[in-house]
């Protein structure tokens, strides 16, 4: 499992010329899947993101959680994460989880996050999205389970 995390200011998901969902301050996740993936790998990371702390504190310090600050999330689903460019000049993706099994351990990944106490808007699985983001920092990491 791999997550693309951003810090954000705000962050809005387009599909078909409409915002279907949007976040002020908080993490915008760009959330992709292998074969091997299982539920062990959604609650580790949903447990991860849920404490990092990379909101900064009156000091200036990166010493805040997302619920410290009150922020959400906007979680997207990307199988392009696990897109192999090794050979040649197009990608293959078939270290990409099969949509039918990624798309449930996407759903459990999201519900895990709600149950940690975030409020979690997220994409539609599957569509051609757009996605308007204001990055704070920026602020840019890279998980991987």
């Amino acid at each position: 499992m791999k997550v693309i995390l951003q810090r954000v200011l705000k962050a809005e998901c387009i599909v078909e010329q409409k915002v279907i969902s949007a976040i002020d301050k908080g993490f915008m996740l760009l959330v992709g899947f292998t074969h091997s993936d299982t539920e062990k790998e959604v609650e580790q990371m949903a447990s991860k993101i849920a404490k990092l702390r990379v909101f900064e504190d009156a000091n200036g310090k990166m010493n805040l959680s997302l619920n410290d600050v009150k922020g959400s999330i906007l979680s997207i689903s990307q199988f392009t994460l696990y897109a192999n460019t090794k050979e040649g000049n197009r990608p293959s993706f078939i270290d990409a989880m099969r949509p039918d099994p990624a798309n449930i351990l996407y759903q459990k990944f999201n519900e895990k996050l709600i149950s940690l106490g975030i409020k979690v808007y997220s994409g539609v699985f599957g569509a051609d999205m757009k996605l308007n983001v204001t990055c704070d920092g920026p602020v840019t990491i890279q998980l991987e389970y």
